[in-house]
């Protein structure tokens, strides 16, 4: 017998609802990432693996100020990268892999960060959440960036049960409605790390509570 394919836990209805619901209370969620251009944007997020986006922003804000292209990356070294990121867990790994995209863009890509997430995810440091992240805010792709938070909230709410991030991310394309997947990944990002927190999430302000079949409400 083939092996039950998985599928949410949550109603088409109430899957429905809890999406009006994120898109009534934030329209146009953004991330919390700061970036001028495509480039900075993926750099951004390679910086942001295992870090908070505000460390990340507080790294960045002299970094890109004088490195904001491919060219003007590799012009100022790994030294001069790895000065301006060390405030960054894993600051060392981290400079390496900028300095290697930026130098495979520039071979590669003709200094363009490239649309498709096969050869995002060539790049150095790279992988699939980083790529659909970029292919999500740069590129307007309807994409699924599966984090902590987003993993904590499929399982959590019913939503999207799976055990590894790729199988959340599959179901996730499969049941949210097309009209709310663009920004889907925001609004559940966002909700698990102000809302639906890891160790005392705070339902008694949530606004998914009703559609939300997590036992152990903080009611």
């Amino acid at each position: 017998m083939a092996p039950a394919r998985p599928r949410s836990r949550l109603s088409r209805a109430a899957i429905q609802s809890m999406f009006e619901k994120f898109e009534a209370a934030n329209p146009h969620p953004q991330g919390e990432l700061d970036y001028v251009n495509e480039f900075t944007l993926l750099v951004a997020v390679v910086l942001s693996a295992q870090a908070t986006d505000a460390g990340v922003n507080k790294a960045t804000k002299g970094l890109f100020a004088v490195a904001d292209t491919p060219e003007k990356m590799v012009a100022l070294g790994l030294e001069g990268i790895t000065e301006h990121i060390r405030t960054i867990g894993l600051f060392r790994n981290k400079a390496k892999n900028v300095l290697a995209l930026s130098k495979d863009l520039i071979a590669h890509h003709n200094s363009a960060v490239p649309r498709s997430r096969e050869a995002l995810e060539a790049l150095p440091g790279v992988g699939r959440k980083t790529a659909n992240v970029v292919l999500n805010i740069a590129f307007g792709e309807p994409t699924i960036a599966v984090d902590t938070h987003l993993f904590r909230i499929a399982n959590r709410t019913g939503l999207a049960p799976g055990k590894t991030p790729l199988a959340v991310e599959t179901l996730l394309e499969k049941v949210i409605p097309p009209q709310f997947l663009l920004h889907a990944h925001h609004w559940l990002i966002l909700h698990g790390r102000y809302v639906c927190k890891a160790r005392k999430p705070e339902c008694h302000r949530c606004i998914i509570a009703e559609e939300c079949l997590f036992k152990d409400k903080t009611l």
